[in-house]
């Protein structure tokens, strides 16, 4: 268990989208956060970080480089550092192959795990898996909880879930890391018992994270929060069957809120595990009826895009009603408040517009017009 006595706390991947938060609001606690990322010189990754000191919180942010695929990169950061929150990871935004996916996860976490034994100083780790970690097949409405683990009922996976599949699958790759990690950790954990490095491991399970970004190079494609901005456009979400979906959301904010209890919290310990996803049943809805939601909250908007609509407004296809989490244990063990849904979505939809990411009704027209003189033009020349 971590205090602001007990000295600063490390929070890899901190450029990304849940690593910034996690470092807001652990500067806002009063910590000193030593905020690690891969170049500190660029200024489109670490100025929202930097930022932080001259907002008036009672902690601050200091800048440290360090890359997971680099060992030894994390031992100036976690040398006297009380706790650390391991958010960095590869999660397939920049192209990376599933190999590369794989390793960024679980592979290279060994260099990490590394530094925090030879700081001497860490108490307790948390680890930011993920419910691919969990979520597994099984009949619609299942509710998948903390005892669930991606790798259960095998035998519907038509023989996919090997090892051999890694290099193959993106998906698979990224489940197993994060289940391979979570074990790795707390082995490392129990390894430490009775030496005076003893640290405990913990793991928070992330679902559909959305919410306010804090600087444009969080609108990575293919994440939530840009799904919620291409809607906002207009445009379908590119996940699911042509958009549809179940969406089980939860705030990046209480998402990291949950990482730095996860430091605090008295009686948790090692191998605990915490569902991030709807706080209830209102949290959970499809992709038609989470358009409908940006569109009263942003009714400024021409039109919000989601998933095919019949002339009614209503969905040309069924949802598979699936996957289903709730953050009840992060509740009730953690004392975690969350955001209301809709608190969720405006501040998602609020930062994409002060970021200039949403186009204007006139912007879409000229974007329209654009594109049909080029086809038009394209067509004379045939």
């Amino acid at each position: 268990m971590a205090n602001l006595s007990d000295g600063p706390i490390a929070v890899t991947g901190s450029s990304g989208y849940i690593g910034s938060w996690i470092v807001e609001d652990c500067v806002r606690q009063g910590y000193t956060v030593r905020a690690c990322v891969r170049d500190k010189t660029n200024p489109a990754k670490v100025d929202h970080l930097l930022a932080l000191n001259g907002a008036g919180h009672r902690g601050c942010v200091e800048l440290y480089e360090a890359d997971l695929g680099k060992e030894g990169s994390y031992d100036a950061a976690f040398a006297g550092a009380a706790g650390v929150i391991h958010s960095g990871a590869a999660v397939g935004f920049n192209q990376e192959t599933p190999q590369q996916v794989y390793d960024g996860c679980f592979s290279e976490v060994k260099h990490l795990l590394e530094s925090v034994k030879k700081s001497g100083s860490v108490r307790r780790m948390v680890f930011t898996s993920s419910c691919a970690a969990v979520i597994h097949p099984r009949d619609p409405g299942y509710v998948y909880t903390e005892k669930d683990w991606c790798g259960d009922n095998v035998e519907a996976y038509n023989g996919a879930w090997v090892p051999e599949m890694i290099p193959k699958n993106r998906d698979i790759a990224y489940s197993m890391a994060k289940a391979d990690t979570e074990r790795l950790v707390y082995a490392a954990s129990d390894e430490s018992k009775g030496t005076a490095g003893h640290f405990e491991c913990i793991s928070i399970l992330p679902m559909h994270v959305i919410g306010p970004v804090m600087c444009e190079n969080h609108d990575q494609p293919y994440s939530w929060q840009n799904c919620i901005g291409r809607m906002m456009n207009g445009r379908n979400s590119p996940m699911g069957d042509q958009g549809r979906m179940l969406w089980c959301c939860v705030d990046v904010r209480d998402t990291a809120r949950a990482h730095r209890l996860c430091l605090e919290t008295p009686g948790v310990g090692n191998g605990s595990r915490f569902v991030l996803a709807a706080t209830d049943r209102s949290y959970e809805m499809p992709t038609w009826k989470l358009a409908e939601s940006l569109q009263r909250l942003f009714p400024m908007l021409p039109s919000v895009g989601g998933e095919p609509l019949d002339g009614n407004g209503k969905p040309t296809g069924e949802t598979f009603d699936g996957y289903r989490a709730y953050c009840l244990l992060a509740k009730q063990l953690l004392g975690l408040e969350t955001y209301s849904m809709d608190d969720t979505l405006r501040a998602n939809g609020d930062s994409y517009m002060r970021l200039g990411l949403i186009q204007t009704a006139e912007e879409r027209a000229a974007k329209a017009a654009a594109k049909a003189a080029k086809a038009a033009a394209s067509k004379s020349r045939l």
